[in-house]
């Protein structure tokens, strides 16, 4: 019987470590300018647990810090793709695109460009 009740035990601690506080990662994000930063990050923080999301324009890399026991990537992600900008693993709906500054539409090939030439 001691044995049992050990071997739950190891097996619950197990369980409840296995989701990590102030888990981090980075996921790519598309967009192009600071209204876009704005965007994103303001999307990715109203997921709930999530407590650091910084974009990148350059690089599009956003850095995320959030508690893996009240969110996860992929819920961080539908949130950032509901508000109009793509991840690799969800796209934004076209009407969520469309809801967009004009200037933000990323998938544009001119204002991609035209937002390359502001960066240097």
């Amino acid at each position: 019987m001691k044995k049992i009740v050990f071997v739950l035990t190891v097996l619950i601690g197990t369980v409840s470590f296995a989701q990590n506080k102030n888990a981090k990662a980075t996921i790519e994000v598309d967009g192009v300018c600071t209204m876009c930063k704005e965007r994103i990050e303001k999307a990715a923080i109203k997921a709930k647990g999530v407590k650091i999301a910084n974009w990148d324009v350059n690089t599009h890399e956003l850095k995320l810090i959030f508690d893996e026991r009240k969110t996860s990537l992929k819920a961080i992600q539908q949130s950032i793709a509901d508000v109009g900008h793509d991840t690799k693993e969800i796209k934004a709906t076209d009407e969520a695109y469309n809801s967009l500054h004009a200037c933000c539409y990323y998938r544009d090939e001119a204002i991609k460009e035209d937002h390359k030439n502001d960066k240097q």
